[in-house]
């Protein structure tokens, strides 16, 4: 179990290993509470809460399995799923929509029931970005809405989205408990300490916590695994990237030299049909139809 590999002082926040450690454990549990504060900047105030089961099984037999990365009730009994996405998939609001309805379905109890529910948040900390137009804004929250008034018409099912690599403030630039939240996520690997900037309790606890060497032995080996994980999965997404743009930089190199072929026999054709040439002949010279050489 070595862990030869591990050089920072603090875990990298993207690791299944670190998030779920972090936020999804009684002993840390404070920790999800002020970040869940933080996000909902005063709308709701969360007191407590409790772990539910984040292995989840669809209500028929050959129904698809859900596995969460933090599942909790708070103390009002609103539902909060909390994922950490590292890569885009190519129907992660689909996967997003899919994992909300086991926290809704769940609410019903045996016997008779009005269907009154409790609020659903389903949040996403993403480590890529889907809104590639609006280059600033890293924070999306969804909710169902009437297209015709553009009010809300059901404000219990909420979906937050943070676009994890928009987040580009600066530890001088750090003004709300939410600010320096997503900082903390975004950085904490690069750190050696705890910024002063992140004086409140809740971050001395965090970083006491996020400490490797404070690890135990086999705490040190799962992070270490979760670490490879992570890095071999930045690695394929890395190698794919790379080799989607040589793909397109060779199709655009293709497709320039086919246009350049073109030109060029149009501008054959042209020097041909000036002098007088027949159609016929020049079509046989150049490779163009009748058709287009009649048409220049």
């Amino acid at each position: 179990m070595g862990t030869e590999g591990i050089i920072d002082r603090y875990v990298n926040f993207y690791t299944d290993f670190a998030f779920k450690k972090l936020f999804g454990t009684e002993m840390n549990k404070d920790l999800l509470i002020s970040f869940l504060n933080a996000l909902l900047q005063g709308r709701e105030v969360v007191l407590d809460v409790n772990y539910l089961n984040t292995e989840h099984l669809g209500t028929q037999e050959y129904d698809r399995r859900a596995v969460f990365d933090v599942y909790c009730k708070n103390d009002k009994g609103e539902v909060f799923l909390v994922e950490m996405q590292k890569g885009e998939q190519q129907f992660f609001k689909d996967r997003s929509i899919y994992y909300s309805t086991f926290a809704i379905r769940e609410q019903a109890p045996r016997g008779e029931w009005n269907y009154e529910l409790k609020g659903v948040y389903t949040i996403g900390i993403l480590n890529f970005c889907f809104d590639k137009e609006r280059e600033g804004n890293y924070y999306h929250e969804v909710k169902l809405m009437d297209t015709a008034t553009k009010e809300v018409f059901y404000d219990k099912l909420v979906f937050i989205y943070l676009e994890m690599p928009k987040f580009t403030k600066q530890e001088n630039e750090l003004e709300s408990l939410f600010d320096k939240w997503l900082y903390v996520i975004r950085n904490l690997a690069a750190l050696m300490e705890r910024p002063r900037v992140l004086q409140e309790k809740v971050f001395a606890h965090l970083f006491e916590a996020a400490e490797i060497a404070k690890f135990s032995r086999v705490e040190r080996y799962e992070y270490e695994e979760s670490l490879k994980a992570y890095r071999d999965w930045f690695s394929v997404m890395a190698t794919a990237e790379l080799r989607g743009e040589e793909r397109g930089k060779e199709k655009g190199l293709k497709e320039g030299l086919e246009k350049g072929r073109i030109e060029e026999r149009l501008r054959n054709a042209r020097g041909l049909k000036a002098r007088g040439v027949d159609a016929e002949i020049i079509a046989q010279v150049t490779g163009l139809s009748v058709d287009d050489i009649l048409g220049l």
